[in-house]
């Protein structure tokens, strides 16, 4: 993208997952990325999963399970349903 270029971030796609992880780490480190990061393998088992591209909010409860999906971003995304679902998720808990 043209902004990544402009910023300097232009990273080749990588070829083994020790390459995925020194991308994260740019995304961590760069742009001060503060929330837990997960990284997919080479085969991109989690983006297949959850259909997650570009990019969607997903709320995952105990045991795995998805308690909400939203839509795709960042035009789809909908905070206000996210934050019901994890109000539900809470409330059941307790």
């Amino acid at each position: 993208m043209d902004s990544n270029r402009k910023d300097q971030i232009v990273i080749d796609q990588p070829t083994s997952f020790e390459e995925r992880r020194d991308a994260a780490q740019v995304l961590v480190e760069r742009l001060k990325y503060e929330l837990p990061l997960a990284i997919d393998g080479l085969d991109n088992h989690a983006e297949s999963t959850y259909a997650a591209w570009p990019e969607r909010l997903y709320v995952v409860a105990k045991g795995g399970r998805i308690a909400y999906r939203g839509g795709l971003g960042p035009f789809g995304f909908d905070t206000e349903e996210m934050e019901r679902a994890l109000g539900r998720i809470v409330e059941s808990e307790s």
